[in-house]
Formats: C-alpha cells, structure tokens, sequence
C-alpha cells in the first residue's frame, strides 16, 4: 500500500460568520424597547419629562446638528479624507446664515448662504489635503482657528453697527416656522398626561416628533436616507467609497480620485454648513458667538459611533441630543433616572457577552459596571446640576469606548494619496 493509495479527507468547510445586519423591524423593536425602559424608569423615580413631549422635542432639534456635522464626516471621510475642522465649518455656517438671513430677509436665504460658508471652510480645507497633501489633522485644526477668528472679525465689521447687534452677536433672525400634526394634539396630550406605563410615555415621543418640528429638521431628516442612497446605491457613492478604501486601485480602474475627494470634502462642508445654519437660524434664532459649543467634535463622534454609516450615526446624534436635552428639563432628576436605564442596558448586555459571545471576561467586566451604576443610582436621589451639563460629553466617551473594538473605518482614511501610485 502506497500514500498515493490512502483515501484523501476532504477539507472540512467551516461556516461562514454571520454578520449582524440591522433591519427595520429590529429597529422598532429595539426603539419600542427602549421606552419600555424608559418608562420603568419614569415610574420608578418619577422622572416624568425623560419621556415628555418637551423633552423628545428638544432633544430632536438639538440632535440635528450634531447629525449634520456627523453627515459632513461620512462623506469626506468615506472619501478617504479625515475632517477634523467640522468645527470651523459649522461655525462659518452659524454667521454666513444669519447674515443671508438679514441681507435677503428671508430665512432660507440664511440656510442657503450658511451652506455656503461651510463649503468655503471645506475647499479650503480640500486645497489643503487633496490638492497639496497637507496633513489631514493639521488642516482641520487650522480651519477651526481660522473660522472662529474670521467669523469674530466679520461680526466687528457688519453686525455692530445694525439694530439689536453688537460684536459677539446679530440682531434677531426670522422665523423658519413649523409645521405640526394638529389632530394627533389633544389625544396624545391626554394620554402623556395619565402618566400610564408605556401608553404615555408612547404618547410623549410621539407628540414630541409630531408638534412644532421645524421645516428645517425635516429636510435635515431626509439628508440621512439620501446620502445613504447616493452613497451605497449609485455608481457615484461607489466609485467615491473606492476612493476612501483602495484609492490605487479605482486610479487603475480610470477614476478620477483628486475628483472625488473633493466633491466628498465639498458636500462634507456644505452639510456641517447647515448645521451652523440651524443652531442660528431655528436653536436660537440669533447668532452669537461661540454658539456651536463644539458640536463639531460631537458630530465627529457620533460618526464613529455610527461605524462610519448614516443610520448609525442619526442614532448617535439622538442619542447625545437626548442627554444634551435632560439638562433644560429636570436636569438633576432626570439624569439621575437615566442611571437606572444605563444599568439595566449593560447588565442585558453582560448577559447577551455571556450566553452569545462566549466571553467571560469581558461579561464580568460590563456586569461590575452596570452594578457600580445601579449603586450609584440607589445611593443618591438626583445627580448635581454641575454634571448634567457634563452628561453629552461623558456619554460621547462612554459610548466611543464601549463601541470601539467593533468599529471598522474607510481602509485610506487619512492616507496620503498622489496621483500616479498606480503606475
């Protein structure tokens, strides 16, 4: 008997991982979830407004430029070029808007030219990093720099000498107006007013994204479907993908990379532009300085949050628009009846670690977590109100830190690239 004369074992095929794909119905339900603990946690500490219809309203408009911002990121980074100077663009956004606003007297003027301003910010910054290949991260430092002084020196030279203005604001800015359901009013009114265990709290949520919604929020809503279909559904997005993951190989296939860089870059600065737009034109209804409070650097996170897709990201920018919003509406109480949902989140998740992924220590680790916080939570009666202002900002890094090792950005995200490397 020979080798050539043993039987040959076939390979055995190992399964393909499954991929976790988010669908629509999984979207509801995990929504329908979420108030559902919501609402345990309204009853149990009588933290009535983390559901309230004031509290989902404010929490919507402050979410929407924090999710343009994070718009603004995709497309530019998709395209392989890191934008760090968001800031500075929304901040070009918020005086361009005010001043079309006044100049043309008309508020859409002002969103027009508060898009405008962030596209100035963003071809700056595309000479800079596509045209010259500059440093991604220098240029978007120096765009945000630059935008904040500009911006001051041009409020010096036209808002302080007109009716109500000054240096470091303009005067008062006309109303976009809203629009509402008015028939769903009363009845959900009614029902939000019971108090009942999740019938209300379905009520508050509902009249919060049904009453007095600004025409700009819807058309900022509808930007997040649409740069999903331009990008993942047009040869356009995939030629323009192929550039922020394998730009040598679309160079080889004949497209134009510098292009589409800058188009992504372009359009990056015009959708942060309108996040400017919004914080002066509809948040405030006056420009000010310093009004966009880092909201940039949110959108950013948010983005990453997100893994770099647009329906991620709309749920980050939910997400910190909701925690920025429990500040204004019992910020203390309601923050501290947020402790209860947290800790019951991550001891759902230790469990799901534990029974699905297998992995013990990484379930022990979030299980302790989730215990510190429901001792906190049962220890203290409300949480002070210098830390609700703080909440935003430690959910940006609680979330970035949880989330991070199953993030997967553009492959030539931030990699120089010179026309010719595919010869």
């Amino acid at each position: 008997m020979t080798a050539t004369d043993l039987p040959v074992e076939r390979p055995v095929e190992t399964p393909p991982a499954r991929r976790f794909r988010l669908s629509a119905p999984m979207l509801l339900l995990g929504l329908a979830g979420l108030v559902v603990l919501l609402s345990v946690a309204r009853l149990v500490t009588g933290a009535n407004d983390i559901t309230s219809a004031g509290t989902v309203g404010t929490a919507l408009s402050f979410a929407v430029p924090i999710g343009l911002a994070g718009l603004g990121g995709l497309w530019s980074e998709r395209a392989g070029v890191v934008n760090i100077g968001l800031e500075g663009m929304m901040v070009l956004g918020t005086w361009f808007g005010a001043w079309g606003a006044l100049q043309f007297h008309n508020p859409w003027a002002g969103v027009l030219t508060g898009a405008i301003g962030g596209a100035l910010g963003a071809a700056i910054h595309a000479v800079a990093t596509v045209t010259f290949g500059v440093d991604h991260i220098i240029s978007g430092v120096a765009i945000n720099i630059v935008g904040l002084g500009f911006t001051q020196y041009l409020s010096q030279l036209v808002f302080d000498g007109m009716p109500g203005g000054g240096t470091k604001n303009s005067p008062p800015l006309p109303d976009l107006g809203t629009v509402s359901l008015g028939f769903l009013d009363d009845p959900l009114r009614t029902v939000e007013a019971t108090h009942w265990f999740v019938l209300s709290d379905f009520a508050g949520v509902l009249r919060g994204i049904t009453q007095g919604v600004s025409w700009f929020t819807i058309l900022a809503i509808l930007l997040v479907p649409l740069s999903f279909y331009v990008l993942w559904r047009t040869p356009f997005g995939l030629r323009l993908r192929a550039c922020g993951e394998r730009p040598v190989a679309a160079e080889s296939l004949g497209v134009n990379v510098y292009r589409y860089k800058w188009a992504a870059v372009l359009v990056s600065g015009l959708l942060a532009g309108l996040g400017g737009a919004f914080l002066s034109l509809v948040a405030a209804g006056i420009y000010r300085d310093g009004q966009t409070g880092g909201r940039g650097y949110i959108g950013l996170a948010a983005m990453i949050f997100g893994n770099w897709r647009p329906g991620g990201l709309a749920g980050g920018a939910a997400l910190f628009g909701y925690t920025d919003a429990l500040q204004l509406r019992q910020g203390g109480i309601s923050v501290h009846a947020l402790l209860l949902v947290v800790a019951l989140l991550l001891a759902a998740m230790a469990v799901y670690q534990l029974v699905r992924q297998r992995r013990g220590v990484a379930a022990l680790v979030t299980g302790l977590v989730a215990l510190a916080v429901f001792a906190i939570f049962a220890l203290t009666d409300t949480v002070p109100e210098q830390f609700t202002s703080f909440t935003p900002h430690l959910t940006t890094l609680l979330v970035l830190s949880l989330a991070s090792q199953r993030l997967r950005m553009p492959a030539a995200d931030g990699v120089p690239y010179r026309r010719g490397q595919a010869k």
